[in-house]
């Protein structure tokens, strides 16, 4: 399978034409003809249950704007994700189980998409359309992983799977933040949400006389908990603790969030040619509240094989004679659907992308009389290399196959309670044939690495971070402040011969601190820990050099001459003088000379 070629669908583009090089095939439109076809707004919220909107019955938090859209809209009521937060964004991009992508974690390696991957933003790309993200991607920060090299034509985004982690902008913490827009920190005065709304709003605005796809991922309702105190007042008013309150804070202001897109719509006049979807990304962050209280009846939370862990909503609106809004669907469906579906309804000139999904138009005319009965699979790795059967639920509208041994009826039984294995043993039988057939088929790539390529023009110098490596890893700022153990190594590929400087830090470049430095309290640092390091060390191909750590040395640098291809590359800092612990060298920059 074949990626777009940016380079010469950029250039099309200068001349009003685009082109789309999907499997090899080439397909040129003229921008007027796209200019007919419906805008697309896919608005998805992280960590957001089923049951985290009052329209489907949580008696605290309030969501009058997005219960409105409900109203309106076609609500798919047995929809399923992935239960944690890259896997899911990777099927919904593709239409493709995430395992088949190389996405099975949010971390080590495994939430990078395979660069042969076709996206969402591909095909709209391909057909005429501006396409544009704000707020999480989380499917990779380096070359060729990130959304400017995905199809996204403007992209506003933070780095890592949240605001603040180990990727992201030093000192992020969701107010006043330094964001990257097509890869460049820029620093905003508000807070995250708002502005991810913001610059949406303003992509829309200038695209309007033109078709348009806008992905807004946003971030919230993901922790850490923070979110402008009159959002979480009212919450803690009515006897609601730390972190619930902070949580239905953050939902409240993604409400009035959609509440001010929906009045943009309407005041450009797009709101009648605009497809707006509204989903999360897995099951709810339990952010302090018990399983017994609002959770609509289900088992599981946010990473759970049970319909809690990713059952989550899904609202598509699109007005007057298009889809017939304000009704449930309440067969199987799934984030795979979501991009052969959106692929038929603006008559889009699709790839040839061999999709899990299928196209759902068919249930939202109302058709249902031969709609197939599915069987959809998904599951929770979170490790480094996939395990059969682990955390996985195989599913139809009758029946739920969890870790290939329990087994639910799940329209009597929702809260998955009352394991029945037993007592249909054709049943299981059944289901576990098809996981098998399922696993033998994505699983045929298991074996392969999602490589980071250096000494590219697209991105040169590249930061590895060690939220990336294979092995033992630090993935947030708070664990780089306290010194946490770091052991793996990352998966690259250089790209051309040459010689390449590998300068290896404890501290990112925008703060600049010696290696050895605990950062002091009153720079607003919660944690801090001393790394005492006398070496530091880098292997990379047959490269296996140790220099000594200056004192106050901010970094140490290695120039090493590499070969064109693929190969791993580790970094530490050693501790010689003591107990010879070693610390993984958290921000490693790669450089061709």
């Amino acid at each position: 399978m074949f990626n777009v070629n940016y380079t010469r669908r950029n250039f099309l583009k200068a001349a009003g034409l685009t082109v789309a090089f999907l499997a090899g095939r080439e397909y040129i439109y003229a921008s007027n003809e796209s200019s007919r076809k419906p805008n697309v707004i896919l608005v998805l919220t992280d960590d957001q249950g089923y049951e985290d909107l009052s329209c489907h019955g949580n008696p605290v938090v309030k969501t009058p704007n997005i219960d409105k859209l409900r109203s309106e809209s076609v609500r798919l009521t047995n929809f399923h994700v992935s239960p944690t937060c890259s896997p899911t964004r990777a099927s919904l991009m593709t239409g493709r189980y995430c395992n088949r992508t190389g996405v099975w974690h949010t971390i080590m390696g495994r939430s990078l998409l395979r660069k042969d991957e076709i996206t969402m933003a591909d095909v709209f790309a391909a057909n005429g359309y501006n396409t544009s993200i704000f707020g999480k991607w989380h499917l990779g920060d380096n070359y060729p992983f990130r959304a400017q090299d995905r199809g996204f034509d403007k992209t506003l985004v933070h780095k890592g799977g949240g605001v603040g982690q180990g990727n992201d902008y030093w000192g992020n913490d969701y107010f006043d933040d330094t964001y990257f827009r097509n890869g460049h920190p820029e620093k905003f005065e508000g807070y995250c949400t708002d502005i991810w709304f913001d610059e949406a709003m303003e992509f829309i605005e200038s695209n309007k006389d033109r078709p348009f796809f806008c992905y807004l991922p946003t971030n919230a309702a993901h922790g850490p908990y923070h979110v402008p105190e009159k959002y979480s007042k009212p919450y803690k008013d009515k006897g609601i603790n730390s972190p619930t309150a902070e949580f239905y804070g953050m939902i409240t202001n993604i409400d009035d969030n959609m509440g001010r897109l929906t009045d943009k719509l309407d005041k450009l006049g797009l709101s009648e040619n605009t497809i707006l979807i509204f989903m999360t990304d897995n099951g709810a962050d339990p952010a302090g509240r018990s399983e017994d209280n609002f959770n609509t009846g289900m088992h599981g939370w946010k990473g759970s094989e049970y319909d809690g862990g990713h059952r989550v909503p899904f609202f598509i609106r699109w007005p007057t004679g298009h889809i017939e809004g304000s009704r449930d669907i309440g067969r199987i469906t799934a984030h795979i659907d979501v991009l052969p579906t959106l692929i038929e309804l603006c008559s889009l000139e699709p790839a040839d992308i061999d999709f899990d999904g299928s196209s759902l138009v068919p249930l939202l005319k109302g058709e249902t009389r031969n709609w197939p009965n599915r069987i959809i699979i998904t599951d929770s790795q979170r490790v480094n290399h996939p395990i059969k059967w682990r955390k996985s639920a195989t599913m139809t509208d009758k029946w739920r196959l969890v870790n290939g041994k329990e087994l639910y009826d799940i329209n009597k039984d929702l809260k998955q309670k009352n394991n029945i294995a037993d007592k249909h043993p054709d049943v299981v039988r059944r289901l576990r044939g098809e996981y098998e057939k399922w696993w033998d088929d994505v699983s045929k790539r298991f074996d392969e690495y999602c490589r980071i390529i250096i000494g590219s023009e697209n991105e040169n110098p590249t930061c590895l971070m060690t939220h990336d490596i294979h092995g033992q890893v630090v993935w947030n700022q708070n664990q780089v402040r306290q010194a946490a153990r770091a052991d793996g190594f990352w998966a690259i590929e250089v790209e051309r011969d040459g010689t390449y400087e590998f300068e290896l830090r404890r501290w990112p470049k925008e703060i600049d601190k010696p290696i050895s430095v605990v950062l002091d309290k009153n720079e607003d640092e919660p944690y801090s820990g001393r790394i005492t390091a006398t070496d530091a060390r880098l292997t990379i191909a047959d490269f296996d050099v140790t220099k000594p750590v200056m004192d106050k040395a901010t970094s140490v640098k290695f120039n090493v001459p590499l070969k064109a291809g693929k190969t791993n590359v580790q970094a530490w800092f050693v501790n010689g003088l003591g107990d010879g612990r070693t610390y993984g060298a958290y921000y490693v920059y790669a450089k061709r000379l």
